[in-house]
């Protein structure tokens, strides 16, 4: 309850919407935390490729699955001036442990799923953290052009990923699905714009500060202490 009252009172925070993430998804029940962590990842790699994607102890008390797009430009601002914070706050002390799930609007951003493609390609050379942090740093060089991929490409190269193993992944169709079916969990937990935070239970909107943050993780870390 003190978690969804936070949630409430929160500054609405600048998000990217669109008609839809990649297609319309049927209405679903309210989604629980566990509910969640079991669809979130499900049309993913197992073992090493999806835990690439993830940061933090598996044990933490808090796990935060962030729906992003990495065309959004409210996506950017996390990346570089939120997530920041929050890993060296709470992830790496053990509070929280986060997920990356992806969720491209392709009808306002046709360069997100492209870049979802290669992240997932990412995960599967571990290479995934440093691919999303130069995605989002060069953003604004890549995310206008018509044909992106040679500067995806270029981006991939430059964190060390095998450009062979790349090229034969995204030629993989069941990447495009995996991305895909990612955006419809997204749609099941609620969410309907970027980025949005899914945090045992409850669904933040926007590019919050850190402001925003603080109390609710706090708040439950403090629950699950007593």
């Amino acid at each position: 309850m003190l978690f969804r009252s936070l949630v409430a009172a929160a500054l609405l925070a600048p998000a990217c919407s669109g008609p839809a993430p990649v297609r319309e998804a049927p209405p679903a029940p309210e989604v629980t935390a566990p509910a969640a962590r079991k669809t979130a990842l499900a049309a993913t790699d197992t073992g090493k490729a999806q835990d690439a994607r993830v940061m933090g102890r598996r044990d933490a008390p808090v796990t935060i699955y962030e729906m992003s797009d990495f065309q959004c430009p409210f996506c950017r601002r996390h990346a570089l001036e939120t997530l920041p914070i929050l890993e060296r706050e709470y992830i790496e002390t053990g509070k929280v442990r986060y997920v990356f799930i992806n969720f491209p609007i392709t009808e306002i951003h046709p360069n997100a799923l492209p870049a979802a493609e290669l992240g997932l390609c990412a995960a599967r050379q571990d290479k995934f953290w440093p691919l999303h942090n130069l995605l989002f740093e060069h953003q604004r060089s890549w995310a206008p052009l018509e044909d992106a991929k040679p500067a995806l490409l270029a981006l991939s190269d430059s964190v060390g990923m095998d450009r062979a193993r790349t090229l034969a992944c995204l030629a993989d169709s069941a990447i495009g699905k995996a991305v895909e079916e990612e955006a419809m969990a997204s749609v099941r937990t609620g969410a309907n714009a970027t980025p949005s935070f899914f945090i045992e239970g409850g669904l933040l909107v926007g590019a919050q500060p850190i402001e925003v943050f603080r109390p609710i993780l706090d708040s439950i870390i403090a629950e699950r202490k007593r």
